[in-house]
């Protein structure tokens, strides 16, 4: 089993820094949002995909939540079913490795003819880099036209030099199956777009770019242009979506099978109940209040543990880090935490969770348990002010609510927000 912590991406939301743009004057595919309308409601369609945490492709990955997802050449019916894609609530859009595609889909690219190219660094200081091109995207019934998503670049070397902001994490290419631990990243959180207005109003560094002549500079890329969130782009069902996963044991399960659910509020068996609704400040996070101390917070399924400030801040809790692995927790006994989530609308409820010995949770089973309901780690070192991740362990046994961005959700709460 790999015994590494797992974070996708939350790129997006990166700091404005003005650097020499060049303008996308763009061809190829193009993809926009349709929002809340007041026609009548088209008939439901079947908005369930299947979901289900195992190993995933390479039978190494803990707590990873997988799904297949078929991709066409937009207008037609040439299609792929792309299986081992992981399914990722804290950031947005398609991304498949390009080894793993067959189809011709083409790029979308400025006037040129210089393809656009785009650098994603994930939680964990890893990255992908890659062409960004269009095509239509079919999960359960639902499709998305013409989307721009990203191909990886698996080539080696890649078809362009990694640019220098995009190393500047330290972390390592996730452009392989064996480095990404999947096929691909559905990224399906709280955005339309991965970068939004601000790579549409400025040229981000570690964001896009254009590579003329071998050369590759950031560029400013227009919204309707940029990685989209699949689940925007559906003709209904387009407010959010809903991932429900059963429990497991304390000393975790082989697999966990559950329903990734489009809409909010838009069918019979999405609807919100009795979840609460935390909407974002513009930083795209929530709080989280432990020992009289708040944190930024966010809810994320492509975070394989429950990542909590670090064993230095916890240590009275009995917190310590893995000997073998410190990215992990291993304390002596398991620790029960309570903490207070709160939100820009006021709503505010407590959440309990549990974090055990993690080279123990590894362990057990001959090695070949998938989920788990208490695997944590530290989100640095020293004395910790960063966020709280509140990763994969959170979704087991409750059913977790994502609002998307100017979409219009329950009780005309508009995106983005979280309920459970």
């Amino acid at each position: 089993m790999k015994l590494s912590p797992r974070s996708a991406a939350r790129l997006a939301l990166i700091s404005l820094m003005a650097v020499t743009a060049l303008a996308l004057a763009a061809c190829g595919g193009s993809s926009s949002s349709s929002g809340s309308g007041s026609n009548p409601p088209p008939p439901p369609i079947n908005n369930n995909q299947a979901i289900e945490v195992n190993l995933g492709p390479l039978n190494d990955y803990p707590n990873g939540i997988f799904t297949t997802v078929t991709i066409c050449v937009p207008g037609t019916s040439n299609c792929q079913n792309i299986p081992d894609v992981l399914v990722d609530t804290g950031s947005e859009g398609l991304r498949l490795l390009s080894s793993k595609v067959t189809l011709q889909l083409p790029t979308i690219a400025d006037n040129g003819n210089n393809d656009l190219q785009e650098c994603v660094v994930f939680g964990d200081g890893s990255f992908n880099w890659g062409g960004v091109v269009s095509a239509d995207i079919k999960l359960a019934g639902e499709i998305g036209s013409d989307v721009p998503m990203q191909l990886i670049d698996s080539s080696s070397p890649t078809k362009f030099p990694v640019p220098s902001a995009c190393l500047s994490g330290g972390g390592s290419d996730a452009n392989t199956v064996q480095a990404l631990g999947a096929n691909g990243i559905l990224g399906i959180g709280n955005y339309q777009q991965d970068c939004g207005s601000s790579c549409a109003n400025s040229a981000v560094p570690g964001t896009y770019y254009l590579c003329p002549g071998g050369a590759c500079s950031p560029a400013t890329v227009p919204v309707n242009f940029q990685v989209q969130n699949p689940v925007s782009t559906f003709p209904q069902d387009n407010n959010g979506l809903l991932i429900s996963l059963p429990s497991v044991p304390d000393t975790g399960a082989p697999t966990a099978s559950g329903s990734l659910i489009f809409g909010i509020g838009t069918q019979t068996d999405n609807g919100i109940g009795t979840a609460e609704i935390l909407t974002l400040n513009q930083s795209g996070d929530i709080q989280t209040t432990y020992q009289n101390v708040a944190y930024s917070s966010f809810i994320d399924s492509g975070s394989n543990g429950l990542f909590f400030l670090d064993a230095t801040t916890l240590a009275s809790a009995g917190i310590l880090d893995c000997p073998n692995n410190s990215s992990f927790y291993c304390p002596a006994s398991t620790v029960t935490f309570t903490v207070t989530n709160s939100s820009q609308n006021g709503t505010s409820n407590q959440v309990m969770f549990d974090i055990a010995n993690a080279e123990l949770l590894f362990a057990a089973n001959g090695g070949q348990n998938a989920a788990f309901n208490n695997l944590g780690g530290g989100t640095g070192t020293g004395p910790s002010t960063d966020n709280v991740d509140f990763g994969l362990p959170f979704f087991y046994g409750r059913n977790v609510f994502v609002g998307i961005e100017n979409k219009t959700g329950p009780g005309g709460v508009v995106g983005p927000y979280w309920a459970y």
